[in-house]
């Protein structure tokens, strides 16, 4: 028999007071959480007290739902590598989280599992499901308020997984799991809302959001983003990577614009306002838009390390002219500025 559930975790400022959820349903669900993490310290929460919540069950099989590219990679792809490196990324690096991947690590020994990519936000019900209960379990404790845990793991004719919970470390995930780097660090975030709002309203490329404290996260998505460009010339390069910037899969995937919007990314609006990367990226995850098409005008190499692109995007409410200036930062080609204006 295999068990399908989605897990999903929130964080409110990320860092800020987070939440974490899985759900196969309604009566069969859990949620914690604690006053300070981050939104894939909630991921990986979510993922790890979903194992131990059936470890009783080792002989079936767990199909887990999740919208975050980062935690699967990091448990299906990543993980025997850093393990090998001493918990140590490709680049030499400290792991991040890796407490919470360690006990990972350790509770899927022996089970059968896969993770299946879904979009978040995007109308799925069982991952909207463990969103809402994660985003409930992340204000709880902004409020300072008791958080609803759930019943646990608890299914119809399943006597022996009546009333199983996971260990009581597990619901109050210590602050130690958090790195110190992300606890020392804390951002006012803007409202998704009003991000999506304006996302709609005018051309911009991007949206809004607080994720990346330590741009680093995503290191082994950049050497996969190095090797896709390997054997073009730089205008190639990035007209490939500027279209893959307007899929709506690739702005909602959090850990693909992180690899693909440079740290210091800014972009001015059609109304005037300035959007940062950390703005842009949590209004994307929330309303990636509408495909949209490149008309290439020109691509134009200002020095070996940065690339001017000025292009027209058609998408079904119109055109927009706009220009993208792409910089060369290790040898991973990243956006740096955005600007569209729409055509009259």
């Amino acid at each position: 028999m295999t068990i399908t559930a989605a897990a999903d975790g929130s964080a409110l400022g990320n860092p800020g007071p987070a939440g974490w959820a899985w759900y196969v349903s309604d009566d069969c669900w859990r949620a914690g959480g604690w006053p300070h993490g981050t939104n894939n310290q909630g991921e990986l929460m979510a993922v790890l007290d979903l194992f131990r919540a059936t470890a009783h069950l080792p002989g079936e099989d767990l199909h887990i739902l999740c919208d975050s590219q980062y935690v699967i990679n990091s448990v299906t792809k990543w993980m025997p590598g850093w393990k090998r490196k001493g918990w140590r990324k490709s680049d030499g690096k400290p792991v991040l989280n890796v407490e919470l991947i360690k006990e990972i690590d350790q509770a899927l020994t022996g089970r059968k599992y896969t993770f299946e990519w879904v979009r978040g936000h995007a109308g799925h019900d069982l991952n909207e499901a463990a969103d809402d209960r994660a985003r409930a379990a992340a204000t709880a404790y902004q409020q300072g308020v008791a958080v609803r845990q759930g019943p646990g793991f608890v299914r119809a004719g399943d006597a022996a997984a009546a009333g199983v919970q996971t260990a009581p470390a597990a619901q109050q995930a210590p602050a130690a799991q958090a790195p110190p780097a992300a606890q020392a660090q804390s951002r006012q975030a803007s409202s998704a809302q009003a991000g999506t709002r304006e996302l709609i309203a005018e051309p911009t490329l991007f949206g809004e959001s607080t994720l990346f404290a330590e741009p680093d996260l995503f290191s082994e998505l950049e050497e996969e983003s190095r090797a896709a460009a390997a054997g073009l010339d730089p205008e190639a390069a990035v007209v490939a990577l500027e279209r893959e910037l307007l899929l709506p899969e690739t702005r909602s995937d959090l850990g693909r614009t992180g690899v693909l919007l440079h740290p210091d990314f800014t972009e001015i609006g059609s109304s005037g306002r300035l959007w940062t990367r950390d703005e842009m990226m949590m209004a994307l995850e929330d309303d990636p838009g509408v495909p949209a098409e490149l008309e290439l005008l020109a691509a134009d190499r200002l020095s070996e390390g940065a690339v001017l692109l000025t292009y027209r995007s058609h998408t079904r409410t119109g055109t927009a002219l706009r220009s993208s200036l792409w910089v060369l930062d290790g040898a991973q080609w990243r956006l740096r500025f955005h600007q569209g204006t729409p055509e009259a």
